[in-house]
């Protein structure tokens, strides 16, 4: 197994593993903190060093155990943070982005990202992203759960070209986003970060993916997570809190999907044929 999975590079030259980990639904429950930052510190030592967290995951919990877990190792490590829709102002934004660097206790958010649409302008969110990039507070700025209208309205806005991310629900049983907005994000050198690659666990019993895994000598998971990493520019970012799980996850890295392993996806969750309204979780 490679030191590191294969990277991704940002509009900015910046390089990060196309396999992170994700952090939804840490930090509700402290006495799994330990388990969970454990995880986490073991994921970082495979390589998985981009971690994705946000201000609403457990109200802020998921940050504090994010915190822990990298502590006296940031440099080593790529974050992802999110501001919600409701502190999406100009100030409010910048404000939520002082309390997430508390919670995670670090300087700087690597790339800072609103978690979706909401009232404020988005020329006001763009706005105290590049004033946060400037402070240094924040790397790069992106977005999350933005369909293409919403990107190519966000890069009319001034500064909106600087957008280097779109967090979306992909996997192979969630394809809507291939027939619009991966290619036009690809055409345009933005990041994609998929969550949710397992499909909040579903995919890991599908018959199509167990029988793949059984050919290949791996799991569903790792064949989900592999689906997810064929594609140009996309950024994967699973969650748990098992080491045993974590590691398993960082093998989809090395696995290669045959052509005919694509094809037995494609029978059972067909490629889109025409835009549909985008998925979210």
């Amino acid at each position: 197994m490679s030191a590191n999975p294969h990277e991704i590079t940002f509009p900015d030259g910046r390089s990060v593993p196309a396999l992170g980990q994700g952090t939804w639904h840490m930090g509700e429950n402290g006495a799994a903190a330990p388990a969970e930052i454990r995880a986490l510190q073991a994921g970082i030592d495979l390589g998985m060093t981009l971690i994705d967290t946000a201000e609403m995951y457990a109200d802020g919990g998921s940050e504090q155990v994010v915190g822990e877990a990298i502590r006296g190792r940031r440099d080593d490590v790529f974050l992802v943070s999110k501001v919600l829709p409701s502190n999406a102002s100009r100030r409010g934004t910048v404000a939520a982005c002082e309390a997430s660097l508390k919670r995670l206790g670090t300087e700087r958010i690597d790339l800072y990202l609103l978690h979706w649409r909401g009232r404020f302008p988005l020329a006001d969110t763009v706005a105290a992203f590049e004033d946060l990039k400037a402070a240094g507070k924040i790397g790069a700025w992106g977005v999350s759960n933005f369909d293409v209208d919403d990107m190519e309205e966000l890069l009319a806005v001034e500064s909106g070209g600087n957008v280097a991310a779109n967090q979306v629900l992909y996997n192979p049983a969630r394809r809507g986003v291939e027939f619009d907005l991966l290619p036009w994000s690809v055409q345009r050198g933005i990041v994609t970060m998929a969550y949710s690659p397992l499909d909040e666990g579903r995919l890991v019993r599908h018959p199509a993916l167990v029988r793949i895994a059984g050919n290949r000598g791996a799991t569903a998971a790792q064949v989900a997570l592999a689906f997810v990493l064929a594609r140009i520019q996309i950024v994967a970012i699973p969650k748990s809190s098992s080491l045993e799980r974590v590691a398993e996850n960082r093998k989809a890295a090395d696995l290669k999907l045959a052509p005919e392993d694509m094809a037995t996806l494609d029978a059972a969750f067909p490629p889109p044929k025409r835009k549909t309204p985008l998925a979210m979780i």
